[in-house]
């Protein structure tokens, strides 16, 4: 039981890990409920740019409460195409991310960040270059010792609660819950991101396009107002020995050695010197708790369903949407906040989980039966008889009503 005075309450300190959309997103709302916030960040400034994202309806709830959604727009272009593509130059409609159960709105990574960031109160303190390296919890509070990689000085400091939303390899979980190895899961995926700097020669702004070979694709994401952004993903045997060359090595050999044709060429060219390139395996978070005593994980850092469930940014968002409701509700017991707050989010989280591991296959096929299947999926979505009956069956499926549901409303 927390015995701490309402005039206590009301200045109850949070330190918040990690300055992505979770973290941000944790600190305007712990904000909104009276906290005092701080929140730092390996990074020696804010992160800009980024790579494609869809933000599906319990995202756009979580964003509307959170004060970020006037900040946020669909970039979907609506007058554009989707196209399977091959090296030899070949192309026919095809399947795109909006044909996956869901109403996302799609747009980058650095959209919602800049959003959250522009909801955050300017008194809120942000150490960059700060990481924690110990931390010590009793009844009442938190110790966390803190180091400046910058200037190599550290401060111990006292928060009434920790949040870990340091992504995939947090280095709270691994602090407090103990190692990596422990709660990632391997999927035995690879995949690179990033935006190109501008559209390829021969697929136009506003249409996208996908190049599928058994166990290695890519995604050409379009915008309306922007140049694309490009999903490169791959299966591998071996997921460490991706890690011991460069990106752009590592995606050239597992693209083969033959002719790439024009669009594959240009993207791989095009990652040779991308700027914001996000490579790393497809890990999944599975953990018993998401919280220890004062400490608690959001986002990734608790449950990473991947990106191929694309469900992360929206999950984020309402984490920590969430998490402020029922600190705000249960101002007596933040153990008993936690608690509540794992349990409403937990069916959710899993059902995302499982979802990921379910359409990898979209995203990254197998083999070339599971490509034809996709090639049949679009003939009968674009045949008159039977369009009607799939696509209801798009909009009525329990995946898409779960994507879409408000997951943070208390």
């Amino acid at each position: 039981m927390d015995t701490k005075s309402d005039q206590d309450r009301s200045s109850r300190r949070a330190l918040v890990v990690g300055l992505g959309i979770s973290g941000i997103a944790t600190a305007v709302r712990l904000r909104q409920i009276g906290w005092t916030p701080v929140v730092i960040e390996k990074a020696p400034a804010r992160r800009t740019g980024g790579y494609f994202i869809g933000l599906f309806g319990s995202g756009r709830e979580a964003a509307r409460r959170l004060g970020m959604l006037d900040g946020l727009r669909d970039r979907t272009p609506y007058d554009g195409a989707n196209f399977d593509v091959d090296r030899l130059g070949n192309r026919q409609r095809g399947l795109s991310f909006r044909d996956i159960p869901g109403k996302p709105w799609l747009m980058l990574r650095g959209d919602v960040e800049q959003a959250a960031f522009a909801a955050l109160p300017e008194d809120v303190e942000i150490r960059y270059s700060t990481v924690p390296t110990h931390i010590e919890q009793d009844a009442d509070g938190v110790d966390v010792t803190l180091a400046n990689t910058a200037d190599g000085t550290s401060v111990t400091d006292r928060f009434d609660l920790v949040v870990g939303a340091d992504g995939l390899r947090s280095t709270v979980r691994s602090l407090v819950f103990g190692p990596h190895e422990r709660y990632l899961r391997r999927l035995d995926y690879v995949v690179a991101a990033f935006q190109l700097p501008r559209p390829l020669s021969d697929v136009a702004q506003e249409d996208g396009a996908i190049l599928m070979e058994p166990n290695r694709t890519m995604w050409i994401f379009p915008f309306a107002d922007s140049p694309p952004t490009v999903l490169l993903g791959y299966r591998t045997d071996d997921v460490d020995a991706e890690f011991t060359e460069s990106p752009a090595k590592r995606v050239r050999a597992a693209f083969g050695s033959g002719p790439t044709g024009r669009a594959l060429g240009e993207t791989l060219d095009a990652l040779e010197s991308a700027e914001d390139l996000l490579f790393d395996s497809v890990e999944q978070v599975h953990m018993d708790s998401w919280h220890r005593g004062r400490v608690v994980l959001v986002g990734d850092s608790a449950w990473c369903v991947t990106l191929f469930a694309g469900m992360g940014v929206s999950t984020g968002l309402a984490g920590a949407d969430l998490l402020g409701s029922l600190l705000a509700r249960h101002p007596e017991s933040i153990e008993r906040a936690l608690v509540e707050w794992e349990r409403t989010l937990r069916p959710h989280l899993a059902a995302f989980q499982r979802l990921g591991m379910k359409q990898r296959t979209f995203f990254v096929p197998a083999n070339r039966f599971q490509i034809a299947m996709r090639k049949v999926l679009k003939f009968g979505m674009d045949t008159p008889v039977t369009a009607p009956l799939l696509r209801r069956l798009q909009e009525n499926s329990k995946d898409g009503k779960l994507k879409d549901k408000d997951i943070a409303r208390v």
